[in-house]
């Protein structure tokens, strides 16, 4: 593995796990992800992400909002837990249920950063 590649790697491992924190502190203390500080602290590592390379199509390691949606739902079991949901014609539970919900604000928030990003120079 190159140097790159290492401090790449290093970077999109602490940006997930910063997400993942901030994710969970919101979660545990009943506040939106839309209201700051979690947006601004959100959208300021989706710009670390992006200055690191970890957001275009090819990345390697992957933090596009692909990339980013299945870590998150990798990391929390949502994949088996939605599947299992659906084999056995139950409901999600209430914690897998708050994940999906926050996976959901997660990716709004990154479609609107990505909006907002990539039409930064027509404003300023």
């Amino acid at each position: 593995m190159s140097d790159d590649s290492t401090s790449k790697q290093l970077i999109y491992d602490r940006l997930v796990n910063q997400i993942d924190a901030i994710i969970s502190h919101c979660e545990e203390n009943q506040k939106p992800l839309e209201v700051d500080p979690a947006r601004s602290q959100l959208f300021d590592l989706f710009v670390e992400a992006e200055k690191a390379g970890l957001v275009q199509e090819d990345a390697d390691p992957d933090l596009s909002e692909h990339g980013l949606c299945a870590v998150l739902s990798a990391r929390w079991g949502l994949q088996q837990a939605a599947q299992q949901s659906a084999i056995s014609q139950t409901k999600l539970d209430q914690t897998q249920l708050t994940k999906m919900r926050s996976l959901w604000s997660v990716m709004r928030l990154w479609m609107e950063w990505t909006y907002a990003w990539s039409r930064w120079a027509e404003f300023h």
